[in-house]
């Protein structure tokens, strides 16, 4: 350091002493301000009215304003309490969807169609109500896929059992070819039980939907038979096949040479429905059929049309089939 500085330095330290010790205090600059640098207001009326910070500036407007809530014209704040209890019970209420406000078109709309129309939206997204429910549907068709037909209602139904060439779900959902074709095993079962040349031969398979023949069979087949009873037409040994396709019909046809072939069988399950059931009439099935001489009785369920209209319906097709020896277009065009 500079010598010069510190020499400086020490002589003006010394004088300060000096000045202490003699009992002069020292000189102490101060300064007023006006005006407070900050101003804080409850509202803008009580603007003015209580001053709460110093030093004050010589300013004449505080650099900035702070109001509470609200415009200045509607601020307002309540007095703070300390007498309010801090834990206040509040009842639970059940958690409620929105209420949807539709038009009369699309309400009058809904009342001929399961389809999701007017469920609205959340932005570029479905509800949350509209997207649970999509999701309900859709497990419920994934669960009619794979579900199984129970034991129990087998044995009500006093039917037995027979299996395809497929092994499991998975080979049935990409092997439809093998859904067409009996069992080596279940040929030899049908031609032992089953009776020979019946007139109708009535079948069941889960087919793509368990969910359907678990709902709807049990009413279709006791209606279909008390149809089929009353107008004195004989029925062959109803059997269930497992993971059977409709085609299967044309095999069983040949095998037991039956006049008609009535197939109830599961629908291949949607969003609005995964219980739906079809009922296939052919007369004479044989194997090289084609679609053409098929009938389908579709969408058998509760939200379609009842199971046991559906049963007591099917005896009266099955009486057109045997009387005009036909089914499908061939039926059609004899009955015209």
């Amino acid at each position: 350091m500079n010598d010069q500085l510190v020499s400086m330095i020490t002589q003006l330290v010394m004088e300060k002493m000096e000045k202490t010790t003699e009992g002069q205090a020292p000189d102490v600059i101060t300064t007023r301000t006006e005006e407070p640098l900050i101003k804080f207001y409850d509202t803008a009326a009580t603007k003015g009215a209580t001053e709460l910070a110093e030093p004050m500036s010589t300013t004449s407007e505080p650099l900035i304003q702070l109001y509470q809530q609200g415009t200045p014209q509607q601020a307002h704040i309540a007095p703070a309490t300390f007498e309010q209890p801090l834990n206040v019970a509040v009842p639970i209420k059940p958690f409620q969807f929105e209420a949807d406000t539709l038009t009369d078109s699309i309400q009058a709309a809904k009342k001929h169609t399961p389809a999701r129309i007017g469920v609205g939206r959340a932005g570029t997204r479905p509800k949350t109500k509209t997207w649970l429910k999509f999701r309900l549907d859709h497990a419920a068709a994934v669960d009619a896929v794979y579900g199984e037909v129970t034991e129990d209602l087998l044995q009500k139904l006093d039917v037995f059992q027979v299996t395809t060439k497929v092994t499991d779900k998975e080979e049935y959902i990409t092997r439809p070819d093998l859904g067409r074709r009996l069992s080596d095993e279940a040929k030899s079962l049908i031609q032992q039980k089953c009776k020979q040349q019946p007139k109708v031969q009535i079948i069941i398979s889960n087919g793509l939907s368990a969910s359907a023949i678990e709902e709807n069979v049990q009413d279709v087949y006791l209606a279909l038979q008390q149809s089929l009873s009353n107008l004195n037409i004989d029925i062959g040994t109803t059997f269930y096949i497992d993971k059977g396709r409709v085609a299967l019909m044309d095999e069983i046809g040949e095998l037991l040479q039956a006049e008609v072939i009535v197939y109830l069988i599961g629908e291949r399950p949607g969003l609005v429905s995964a219980e739906s059931m079809s009922a296939y009439l052919c007369y004479k099935p044989r194997i090289g059929t084609v679609e053409a001489e098929r009938m389908v009785i579709s969408n058998i369920h509760k939200g379609g049309i009842p199971p046991l209209e559906a049963g007591a319906y099917l005896g009266t097709i099955v009486q057109k089939i045997l009387h005009y020896e036909a089914s499908g277009v061939e039926l059609v065009a004899k009955e015209g």
